[in-house]
């Protein structure tokens, strides 16, 4: 055997209430009591019948719990919703069991606790199968697994097996209210949960419209500062070019200047005249 072993990894299988089925026809056709007590037997015994909700409900053995026979009913009762714990403490309460009927029971109790936890130790599976030897467990297991009421793996190296899928079984009388109170409770997280989210969008939505006002800001200050910039840049170009031009240049004299400069120049004899008409 090795270290650790997968099994059932093929899909499961389609509900064993179809086995029951025929059960049910042979009770409501029994004429008898002590017919009706066969069919139980055999419905207890069957391999592949796991649920016994339909049969429970069959008026012929519904009477068989105010009856001499209630203990067929009761043991009934205890295959539809009971472990083999509830058999071992109060044995009295139900029919002898063959060894195939407790095999039986030991496997819906495996269910159960499959039902309840995907992760199981086998300290907790050998007391509540009241079995002392870890291979006769796992013999118990793996038939359970065959059987197509659980796939799961076992580590033995952990001694814990890990369950993947479990059949369901049979919902107690009164139970129903409390599986509606259970999914109200799963509705009204889930409204939560929705409610929760709706406004984490909201925040979301709202963050993102901020900033994107706040980048057709910032895009819009650049515009405006380029513009500036660009005007600066204009009017200093305009002042430089009426510097060139203006007072100062030229080694510091005007263009008046130099106008008249030229004329003095160009009339050398007027100035002589002039000179000659003082000196005399």
């Amino acid at each position: 055997m090795t270290q650790d072993m997968l099994l059932g990894n093929e899909e499961p299988s389609k509900s064993k209430e179809t086995f029951l089925e025929k059960f049910c026809l042979l009770a409501k056709a029994a004429t008898s009591n002590a017919a009706l007590l066969d069919v139980i037997r055999q419905a207890l015994e069957a391999p592949n019948v796991f649920v016994f909700g339909e049969l429970l409900a069959e008026p012929s053995v519904a009477q068989l719990k105010d009856s001499e026979d209630a203990k067929h009913f009761e043991t009934l009762n205890l295959f539809a919703y009971g472990t083999y714990k509830d058999y071992r403490s109060q044995p009295e309460k139900y029919i002898e069991l063959s060894p195939a009927m407790q095999k039986k029971l030991q496997h819906l109790t495996i269910v159960s606790l499959a039902i309840k936890a995907k992760s199981i130790p086998y300290a907790l599976l050998l007391s509540e199968l009241e079995i002392d030897n870890v291979r006769h467990l796992e013999d118990i297991i793996i038939e359970a697994i065959y059987a197509d009421i659980i796939h799961g793996k076992l580590f033995q190296n952990t001694r814990v097996l890990e369950v993947d899928y479990a059949q369901g079984r049979d919902i107690p009388p009164g139970y129903t209210s409390q599986i509606v109170e259970t999914l109200q409770a799963w509705v009204n997280s889930c409204d939560s949960v929705s409610n929760c989210i709706d406004m984490q969008i909201k925040y979301a939505n709202a963050e993102k419209s901020k900033r994107i006002l706040n980048k057709e800001r910032v895009e819009q200050d650049l515009i405006n500062l380029k513009k500036v910039l660009k005007s600066q840049a204009s009017d200093s170009d305009e002042s430089m070019q009426i510097d060139t031009h203006g007072p100062g240049t030229s080694g510091g004299l005007g263009q008046s200047e130099l106008r008249k400069k030229p004329s003095k120049l160009r009339n050398p004899r007027s100035a002589a005249a002039v000179g000659l008409k003082f000196s005399k």
